[in-house]
């Protein structure tokens, strides 16, 4: 099997310092899974955009697949009453 190239936007890593510890570590798992299988069980296709979202508990991934490049890139982690809105 094929195996995706995991990249980030700058702000996730700001992202990331707003969750807690434990739930961060939980992300990161999440997001490596990504790697073997971006469209994998749980993932949604966004209507509005090219972009797609995973559930990790109270928190959301958001990110692109780039087939042609095999990469996945990470856009947005944030909580799920936020992670929608625009800044």
């Amino acid at each position: 099997m094929v195996k995706y190239k995991i990249t980030f936007k700058k702000s996730v890593a700001k992202d990331l310092r707003n969750i807690p510890l434990a739930d961060v570590k939980r992300i990161l798992e999440k997001i490596d899974s990504l790697a073997m299988d971006p469209r994998a069980e749980g993932s949604v296709k966004l209507s509005t955009q090219e972009r797609y979202r995973i559930r990790q508990g109270l928190y959301r991934i958001v990110y692109e697949i780039r087939d042609e490049t095999l990469i996945v890139h990470v856009v947005k982690v944030a909580h799920r009453s936020s992670v929608y809105k625009s800044n």
